[in-house]
């Protein structure tokens, strides 16, 4: 039901497109880009409803009041205390360790700005619980949202930023100037 439901919205009413060319996974870090806009949430779970799959994403704790924390809760809301001096990274990669399955999307740019100097701890939650990271790219002008490689981190970030970023120079946000690799 869930599957036709984000079909319909996704694909016939909205008319996006999506290709999917990796081989699925239980546990998964996703990496969303470019981000430069709210409406790129939308279309992003709509894309991933189509899996049938369950995809978490991080949001700030001070959202998760009554009656939106329900809300957010139920679509795969994960609270984050900024101010808590605990290891985020850690605390996730915990959650992977015991979850049979946990598919967490991020957007290491952590704005809808133009910000080049990305956001470190995708990679570094995605190391530590050994899960790959999907690399998955939104482009509005051809509405196709596509997921199309996955790496494995090797340790070596510089290395591996690199051809990260390079994969998310053929997506074009809904807001292109405000994206930046």
């Amino acid at each position: 039901m869930k599957r036709q439901l984000c079909q319909l919205l996704y694909q016939r009413l909205l008319g996006w497109k999506s290709r999917w060319e990796v081989p699925m996974c239980d546990k998964c870090v996703i990496v969303g880009a470019p981000h430069t806009s709210n409406w790129d949430f939308i279309y992003g779970k709509l894309f991933y409803g189509l899996t049938g799959k369950k995809v978490n994403f991080l949001m700030k704790k001070e959202w998760f009041f009554f009656p939106l924390g329900l809300l957010f809760k139920a679509m795969g809301g994960i609270p984050v205390d900024r101010g808590r001096n605990t290891s985020l990274t850690d605390q996730l990669a915990e959650r992977f360790r015991r979850s049979g399955q946990l598919n967490l999307a991020i957007t290491p740019e952590a704005t809808r700005k133009a910000n080049p100097d990305w956001k470190k701890g995708f990679y570094y939650i995605a190391l530590k619980a050994k899960v790959p990271i999907l690399l998955i790219g939104i482009d509005y002008p051809t509405k196709t949202i596509a997921c199309t490689r996955s790496i494995v981190p090797t340790g070596d970030y510089e290395h591996d930023i690199r051809i990260i970023k390079q994969h998310f120079t053929q997506f074009r946000g809904k807001k292109p100037n405000q994206f930046a690799i």
